[in-house]
């Protein structure tokens, strides 16, 4: 009885250290996983305000013409990046996408925020 008493002891500290060894090697890919969730949650809010967001563009499409221009390059060059899935390109050119679509969507937000409060 006493052995399987210290049996199961082992197996509980040796589950513990596993446990801790987990947590330790997933804190890196909490923080990526954060960001892919905030990316979703950008996306998700531009879909739910799609008119809202298109009226916007307009107004800045015809507002400020060259600055949409370079804009409008940027988001297609990462949605094309994106939908590639980084299949042929280098390595590091695939993850540089969602960061800048992600910028491309905040600052969306943003201006859309700062004209429903002031109108």
């Amino acid at each position: 009885m006493v052995e399987i008493a210290l049996n199961k002891q082992r197996l509980q500290i040796r589950a513990e250290a596993e446990r801790a060894d987990m947590m330790h090697r997933l804190a890196g890919v909490e923080s990526t996983l954060d960001t892919i969730d905030r990316l979703r949650e950008h996306l998700h809010w531009a879909r739910e305000q799609a008119p809202r967001v298109s009226l916007l563009l307009v107004a800045v499409l015809l507002i400020r013409p060259r600055a949409s221009l370079k804009l409008a390059k940027r988001a297609w060059i990462a949605w094309m990046l994106l939908r590639r899935g980084g299949r042929g390109l280098p390595r590091w050119v695939a993850p540089l996408a969602a960061p800048m679509l992600r910028r491309v969507l905040a600052g969306l937000r943003r201006a859309l925020d700062r004209s429903a409060t002031t109108g």
